[in-house]
């Protein structure tokens, strides 16, 4: 099939946007007559271009590294590189499904963590500290148990 940012899929209930938004109903208002632009200079390859020619993240394979690519190709003013809002996602730790919360010795989220968002109690107990995240999403696609759960924020 390709990298996912070429990819159509189809529209989603929760649709988590790419950073630099000013406006998130400019999406509806301006991507339909786009190209995904922002979705082939994503250098994670982490941005999916739905049926409603809209844009999403998805951090299954990578996360955002905040490079300023997207906002650049942004034909339409959607994206702005000079409004540096971060994705507009809360992460957090299942601890039903997380192994370190069960005392199996793991560090799979801390270590992608170049924020230390990730608190360990211990050796144990991870928490996620979001006035520490960035919402990049790298902690996700390497949890073992898929015990990071993203969620997504409303916005303004």
């Amino acid at each position: 099939m390709g990298s996912l940012a070429s990819a159509l899929v189809p529209k989603q209930e929760r649709c988590i946007r790419p950073p630099y938004v000013r406006d998130n109903t400019a999406f509806e208002d301006e991507c339909s007559g786009c190209e995904g632009r922002c979705a082939t200079v994503c250098e994670e390859q982490i941005i999916v271009i739905r049926e409603d020619k809209t844009p999403c993240l998805f951090f299954s394979e990578s996360g955002c590294t905040y490079c300023d690519a997207c906002a650049l190709a942004c034909e339409y003013g959607v994206l702005h590189v000079d409004f540096k809002a971060p994705v507009a996602a809360t992460f957090e730790i299942d601890v039903v499904a997380c192994m370190s919360w069960h005392h199996v010795m793991c560090f799979s989220c801390k270590d992608p963590c170049l924020d230390d968002a990730i608190i360990f109690d211990g050796l144990f107990c991870p928490e996620i500290d979001m006035s520490k995240c960035t919402s990049c999403g790298f902690c996700v696609r390497v949890c073992p148990t898929n015990a990071i759960k993203v969620e997504v924020n409303a916005y303004e």
